[in-house]
């Protein structure tokens, strides 16, 4: 991705896309979903059953692993189907369906399939829509997770892998067009920000009978929806945004029915189950999700803003930033820029290491998409995943940080930054 050198304000005027607030972070209050007139009403009613009364405000917890049968027949039909809801929780549970059926309605999918984690998501889309002898393209820049699929696992079960940086559309279409059964696509991606062209992949995608898969974490279904591009199939980290409280690990695969049931028949070897507590857990989040992506939005704008200006930051990767050289492209297919940005700071390793450490305000950890803000120093996390090469491949630069905006005050968070750049 080139580098992202320039500082500059972001759009503020009238022009922006009518589902774009005026301060260029985005607001998801416009958007229409499955009949609901904004994402803020579905993620309250939008895991109930069309035309079926539900007394309860606060949904249920399933906490059974087995349902029993009344006798032989009604055993026999509790076992046949795809995702029978009262049969073996590991191949569905009815507080899975409830949680499910809301991030499908918030993503404009048909169906959803809930895992353990993220990368159980990613798993079970790879393992279950992928063989021998399959060519793969992805990008050059994804979750360090991901990437160890692309270079060490795939290969492994005579899986080809092509990656092409993100960021040259050019190439990532001809590399499509020469022939793949998949495409593995993250925009806005970790941690340097890059975008990708959602709706040119698909196109090219469908042209060479590619199915398409886009990570959505960083984003969010609130700021962008690519299965509304063309993309075939949608994974999250449910840990992040969607959770909301760095309680749980989940993740979530939204596509349509008949994909999603070839990636569930794997799921049940795998054993990549999501507890039914966690499920529960995960719905009660989601119910927030509105107002805190709305709140993580303008703080990471609020933060890209000062930190493009200040003199001792050498670069501020976030897409909602005139200076970022994708921004035009982001404006086109996301409402809002998310709640994450990367910096470089000016100095080396060791510097960016004492930066990250005067933090206060951001947590030095791991992970986003929670109530807490966090602030991790990329090359440090990564170490002993990726090499050398690898890092310079992914744009992880020494002094680059990843700051993960949560919902304090804006102008708290800023003066942490301040005082850790000043000292």
């Amino acid at each position: 991705m080139p580098e992202d050198r320039s500082k500059s304000a972001v759009h503020s005027s009238p022009e922006l896309p009518a589902n774009h607030d005026n301060e260029g972070g985005g607001s998801s209050r416009e958007a229409d979903h499955s009949g609901f007139e904004s994402a803020d009403t579905v993620v309250v009613h939008g895991d109930r059953e069309a035309g079926v009364f539900d007394p309860e405000l606060a949904p249920p917890v399933h906490m059974s692993v087995t349902w029993s049968a009344r006798d032989a027949g009604e055993f026999a039909g509790m076992a046949t189907g795809v995702r029978p809801q009262r049969f073996y929780t590991r191949y569905g549970n009815p507080t899975h369906e409830r949680t499910a059926r809301l991030i499908a309605r918030l993503e404009g999918g048909e169906s959803a399939l809930m895992t353990a984690s993220g990368m159980g998501a990613v798993s079970s889309v790879l393992l279950g829509l992928l063989g021998a002898g399959n060519r793969v393209v992805a990008q050059t820049s994804h979750y360090m997770g991901s990437t160890q699929w692309f270079t060490e696992l795939l290969p492994r079960f005579g899986v080809q892998v092509e990656r092409v940086d993100q960021a040259d559309t050019a190439a990532l279409v001809a590399a499509i067009g020469r022939g793949a059964k998949l495409a593995m696509l993250e925009t806005p991606s970790n941690p340097t920000m890059a975008i990708t062209d959602l709706r040119a992949v698909a196109e090219a995608a469908r042209a060479s009978g590619t199915i398409t898969v886009a990570d959505n974490t960083f984003a969010t279904p609130l700021n962008q929806q690519p299965l509304a591009l063309g993309i075939d199939v949608v994974v999250h980290s449910a840990t992040k945004y969607l959770g909301g409280h760095h309680d749980l690990i989940a993740g979530v695969v939204v596509s349509r029915a008949e994909i999603l049931e070839r990636i569930w028949r794997g799921t049940i070897a795998l054993g990549a189950t999501l507890g039914a507590f966690d499920a529960w857990l995960l719905l009660r989040g989601l119910r927030t999700l509105a107002l805190r992506v709305e709140r993580a939005n303008d703080n990471a704008m609020r933060v890209a803003r000062f930190l493009d200006a200040h003199p001792g930051v050498e670069a501020v990767h976030y897409p909602g930033l005139e200076s970022h050289p994708q921004h035009a492209l982001a404006r086109t297919q996301m409402r809002g820029y998310g709640g994450v940005l990367s910096v470089r700071i000016v100095g080396n390793y060791a510097d960016t290491a004492r930066f990250v450490s005067r933090l206060r305000r951001f947590t030095h950890a791991v992970s986003l998409g929670g109530v807490e803000s966090l602030a991790v120093h990329a090359a440090a996390m990564v170490a002993g995943t990726l090499d050398d090469e690898q890092m310079r491949a992914a744009g992880i630069a020494p002094n680059l940080v990843r700051l993960a905006c949560g919902i304090e005050s804006g102008e708290d968070l800023v003066a942490d930054l301040d005082q850790a750049l000043r000292a």
